[in-house]
């Protein structure tokens, strides 16, 4: 039966059974001070297994940023895509980023997620003392890019990584063959994180196990408040933010859109993946919104490898959570990095299940976190990338209405037709002709990229 679980319900099963054995450590009494349960379960065998799942994530964030991110950069495919269009897109899909997981920080701190929580082993995850924003900044452009990798500099390995694709896009078809050999290097990193996150239900059962132990059912009621707050980000953030975006920069009509997104976005809540939803994104914006292909065939793919406004969101919600938990305080310089790199990183977010969480895991690290928190969410987090998958599809749809109608791309009678395309679009199942459609333009706009069945978001 284990056998044929899929990932999902093997953490899920593993977080219930790690809960039930914790809680029943922690109000038995076999976990006190000194006793065997505590010294050589909760503190030696769990507390190793968890230490080395977590290590194992951290291993592979400094090789997944910096390759990850030079393909997607590759993967924009034309240096003249950078142009008008593309620097209009970008700026968008980087603006609503930002104004997610800031969205996700107000509400963390507003409700006091995990406040009034401490874990006994706190003291080991001191965060150090926060540097003056201005060397935050200065320092994003490495002196030693060797160096800033050794050491795990984020930033800089961001704005390295960044420059190697810009620069290996102006060179052009001369580095086509670095270009494929980055590709198969990015595949390689991907299977890492594919056997990793097979480890993760382990994982989570130890970390879970000796976090319930240690701290009973507080940590309960603490993540059905991380759960709801990051819930209410997720819908604030789209049917609020992204939809008063979409009125003002382009004054087309929500109700319209919202509701001829609506088969997209259950489609993407189900299979929770962005990708495969690409193929029925493209053709609700071109059938039946109106846009042009010409900048639909750009926008869609592009948003798919960039936008992630609801794995911002959850860095965002998560990060204050943990902060709470382990009683660590953050200042405004410690919540402008986790919004600039929660940026910066969603241009290199590769196409696996869990590299959110490794992602999350550069984030605790460069703000003094301890990463051993991600254990303490990672069991409710396959569940609620359905709802962020909801939201990164429809930012995708949103963006590429607002930029084809600021550039006189969009048939606007189209989209205010209720019944436009309304057959052209998904019927319950991925055609050869959707194939097809999103291989093309996949391929034209997004280069070495592949269409496949999890979410680049995740």
């Amino acid at each position: 039966m284990w056998k044929n679980m899929g990932l999902t319900g093997k953490i899920m099963v593993a977080m219930a059974l790690g809960i039930i054995l914790g809680l029943f450590i922690n109000y038995s009494g076999l976990n006190a001070e000194g006793s065997f349960v505590n010294t050589y379960i909760t503190n030696g065998f769990l507390a190793i297994i968890g230490k080395l799942f977590v290590n194992s994530l951290k291993m592979l964030v400094v090789p997944l940023v910096l390759i990850s991110l030079i393909c997607g950069v590759c993967g924009i495919g034309d240096i003249r895509l950078l142009g008008r269009i593309g620097t209009k897109t970008f700026m968008i899909y980087m603006m609503t980023t930002a104004l997610a997981i800031a969205t996700a920080i107000g509400l963390g701190i507003l409700f006091g997620i995990g406040k009034g929580m401490n874990v006994e082993t706190k003291a080991e995850f001191e965060a150090a003392s926060a540097p003056p924003l201005l060397d935050v900044f200065s320092n994003i452009i490495p002196s030693n890019p060797i160096s800033a990798m050794a050491n795990g500099d984020m930033l800089s390995i961001i704005f390295f990584a960044i420059l190697i694709g810009v620069s290996i896009l102006m060179v052009g078809k001369p580095a086509k063959g670095l270009v494929k050999s980055l590709e198969l290097i990015n595949e390689v990193i991907l299977k890492m994180v594919t056997i990793i996150m097979n480890l993760a239900p382990y994982g989570v059962f130890a970390l879970l196990t000796k976090a319930m132990a240690e701290l009973g059912l507080d940590l309960i009621w603490s993540l059905l408040g991380y759960v709801a707050v990051l819930i209410g980000s997720l819908a604030f953030h789209f049917f609020i933010t992204m939809m008063i975006v979409l009125k003002v920069a382009s004054g087309l009509s929500i109700k319209t859109f919202l509701a001829k997104m609506r088969e997209v976005q259950i489609f993407a809540f189900s299979t929770s993946s962005s990708n495969a939803t690409i193929p029925i994104t493209l053709r609700t914006v071109t059938k039946r919104m109106g846009v042009n292909n010409s900048v639909a065939s750009f926008t869609v793919p592009f948003g798919a490898t960039i936008n992630m406004d609801g794995t911002a969101i959850m860095q965002g919600t998560a990060t204050i959570f943990i902060a709470n938990i382990y009683g660590i305080d953050l200042g405004v310089t410690e919540y402008l990095t986790v919004i600039l790199m929660s940026v910066l990183a969603s241009v290199g977010t590769a196409g696996v299940p869990g590299v959110g969480l490794i992602m999350l895991s550069m984030v605790f690290a460069q703000v003094g976190l301890p990463i051993e928190g991600i254990g303490l969410i990672l069991g409710v987090d396959r569940i609620l990338d359905m709802l962020r998958t909801a939201v990164n599809v429809g930012g995708d749809a949103a963006v590429t209405a607002i930029v084809a109608k600021s550039e006189g791309k969009m048939d606007v009678a189209i989209y205010n037709d209720p019944n436009a395309g309304a057959k052209d679009v998904f019927d319950g199942h991925i055609d050869e002709d959707n194939e097809r459609e999103f291989s093309e333009v996949f391929s034209d706009g997004i280069m070495g990229s592949e269409y496949d069945d999890v979410d680049r978001r995740s």
